[in-house]
């Protein structure tokens, strides 16, 4: 199984970026197989639901920090989990994740979702109730960037053509796209959308009763030949043993993602030393 690491630009590594290197050069050294972000551009001040963290919280953006953490590794891959693409305009994004991958020489692996913050999407004036068809045809726009000779698209929240944006990415029909989420909606665009599909914060009984959901989406849905297997990664919710993750193996879990957040700032090192011994 493939073991990464999620939170790399939060709370302290968050708030001094040479901490982020740091952690990203020892995991690399020791064996992890990627690194990933967490994302919110701005949370409610004072803190209330939905919202996951108080609005103090120190959160580099993932793009930026990226492409630092880029420029010091050389093998880790590096995961966004999970960017929330109704917010942006995804012209843009898609220049800016391709660029990332290009700097990352294909690197990356492309976590997004549709979001639930609505304080969030307020502040950006994004319309709340239409992030999951904007998170679906974003998708589709940002590849037909990537990968049209002559990109085109008309869509209902994003249309162009007769331009270009280069450099494409490296990885060959662009970054890997992991979808967030366990929502019907979700779990739909997993299937007919992604290449990967990323559960937050399930055990292993949660993650099997998902994954029965995920099965029934398959049935459901049609699944592109050219999106390959769905690759399935968790993030658990408490620090994993080894014989936690044979459990999510058993599942068809492919990797797992612990929070560096169980683990104390003073000794993050060691604790990944303990980490990869204990998984690796």
């Amino acid at each position: 199984m493939k073991v990464g690491l999620f939170g790399i630009n939060m709370n302290f590594m968050g708030s001094d970026p040479s901490w982020a290197a740091r952690v990203a050069q020892h995991a690399e050294a020791v064996g992890f197989e990627s690194v990933w972000t967490g994302e919110h551009v701005v949370l409610p001040d004072p803190q209330e639901p939905p919202s996951p963290a108080p609005p103090e919280t120190p959160m580099l953006h993932p793009p930026a920090l990226l492409a630092y953490l880029a420029g010091v590794t050389s093998t880790i891959r590096f995961g966004t989990g999970i960017t929330l693409i109704a917010q942006r305009n995804p012209v843009v994004l898609a220049k800016e994740i391709g660029s990332l991958d290009v700097l990352s020489n294909g690197r990356l692996l492309f976590g997004i979702g549709a979001g639930y913050l609505h304080q969030e999407f307020s502040a950006l004036g994004v319309d709340f109730a239409s992030r999951g068809a904007r998170t679906d045809e974003y998708i589709d726009a940002m590849r037909e960037l990537w990968n049209a000779d002559q990109p085109k698209f008309n869509g209902s929240f994003v249309q162009f053509d007769n331009i270009d944006a280069q450099p494409r990415p490296v990885q060959a029909g662009g970054p890997p796209v992991v979808v967030g989420g366990t929502s019907p909606a979700a779990l739909r665009r997993a299937v007919t959308h992604g290449n990967g599909w990323y559960g937050f914060a399930l055990d292993v009984d949660n993650t099997a009763k998902v994954l029965e959901q995920l099965e029934l989406a398959r049935a459901r849905y049609d699944r592109p030949a050219d999106l390959g297997e769905l690759e399935i990664s968790i993030t658990p919710p408490k620090p994993p043993t080894r014989a936690m993750m044979d459990d999510y193996a058993d599942l068809g879990v492919g990797r797992l993602i612990p929070m560096l957040g169980f683990y104390n700032a003073d000794n993050i090192l060691e604790s990944l030393d303990g980490l990869a011994g204990e998984l690796m």
